[in-house]
């Protein structure tokens, strides 16, 4: 029955005590997959990421430095391994390389690279402190990049890890002449480009080209007065949907750095947002419990979930929205066959009434016998 809803599921997230939930928008419920007999906030889920390219494994990143494999198809974890110390802080990204090796980040800056074949690291390097981000680049996987507070954008081949092939310079002084701070908080790589985007603590979207020689942005906006926590990029790769800590989310044009739009609704601060990779969708949760999807093209409210703890991270699987609905049709008919051989190994009400009413006149008869007997 697990495996079945699993297979019903388009959406991930991870929560604050440790629950993963699996949510069906064709059938509008959530599942929680975890063992609710020993929750506990050292299990609070921080990073998912999927774990091959069929997307039939989850990766689970937790507080406890123990990233756990979830199987799609079995609706349970299967692997369990550790991956880091408590000490390290939570983590802030893993990743998958070509090659299945798994990419962790804490947020003291230790990055890592890990085999299935030992239990230590294989390559580590230092990424700085207060890293608050690490994303992978979806087209050349062996590049990732990393930024935090007061540790600015640095990008990062892991086939040469002596060094980072990019790092940001500082950002021009205001006009008061006074140090504008790095506060890297998210980034994505944008597409058929070298380009990265970030969004900052001080409501700021930086977009970086490492390919030309200028270390500083090449574009520079902002939003709102509130820190920046999220974004992704839109499957055309030229919106980028940032989400702050009022719970206010809008839409920027990386071509003009203009606000094209803001999504309403939102009554928390976002801590998770992705948009869909083939369609105008963007899914969004946080502080106020709920998953939200929106239509990037008109901008309404499309789905809304409510899952019951605070959420932290969001994952969308890549199928679109009809093979979706038939994946669910397909799991909930497997269910529902089940359900009817059931059902069909059951008695009826009818012939359980039968049946009492002959076993109740048969002792009648037995006794009308007796007596007739008796009389003659």
């Amino acid at each position: 029955m697990m495996e079945d809803r699993s297979r019903l599921c388009s959406v991930w997230v991870g929560s604050e005590t440790g629950i993963l939930k699996g949510i069906s928008l064709y059938h509008k419920q959530a599942f929680n997959f975890c063992n609710t007999t020993h929750l506990s906030r050292d299990q609070e889920v921080r990073a998912l990421c999927w774990g091959d390219p069929a997307e039939t494994e989850l990766l689970v990143g937790s507080v406890d430095g123990t990233v756990k494999t979830f199987s799609t198809e079995k609706g349970a974890f299967t692997e369990t391994r550790r991956c880091g110390d408590p000490a390290d802080g939570c983590f802030t990204g893993l990743a998958v390389l070509s090659d299945s090796a798994l990419v962790t980040c804490g947020e003291c800056g230790t990055l890592r690279v890990w085999r299935d074949e030992s239990s230590e690291p294989v390559t580590e390097l230092d990424a700085g402190k207060n890293v608050c981000r690490m994303r992978q680049n979806p087209v050349d996987r062996q590049k990732v990049a990393t930024g935090g507070k007061d540790n600015g954008l640095k990008i990062w081949d892991l086939e040469k890890p002596e060094k980072p092939v990019f790092f940001a310079k500082n950002l021009r002084d205001d006009w008061l002449d006074l140090r504008r701070p790095h506060w890297v908080r998210d980034m994505a790589f944008i597409p058929d480009s070298d380009k990265v985007v970030t969004c900052t603590g001080h409501h700021q979207v930086h977009v970086y080209d490492p390919s030309s020689p200028q270390r500083r942005p090449v574009l520079e906006a902002e939003y709102g007065e509130y820190p920046l926590t999220a974004l992704s990029l839109s499957a055309a790769g030229n919106t980028v949907v940032v989400g702050n800590t009022h719970g206010q989310i809008a839409m920027l044009d990386l071509r003009k750095g203009l606000v094209r739009g803001c999504l309403k609704g939102l009554a928390g601060g976002v801590r998770g947002l992705q948009c869909h990779p083939s369609q105008p969708l963007v899914a969004s949760c946080g502080l106020d419990r709920f998953l939200r999807i929106h239509s990037l093209e008109d901008r309404k409210l499309q789905h809304k979930v409510y899952l019951k703890s605070r959420l932290n991270c969001i994952l969308l699987a890549s199928q679109d929205l009809e093979a979706g609905v038939g994946a669910a049709e397909q799991a909930s008919q497997e269910v529902k066959e089940e359900d009817d051989d059931l059902w069909d190994t059951m008695e009826h009400v009818q012939d359980v009434e039968k049946r009492k009413a002959k076993e109740e006149e048969e002792p009648q008869k037995k006794s009308k016998k007796k007596r007739k007997k008796g009389q003659d």
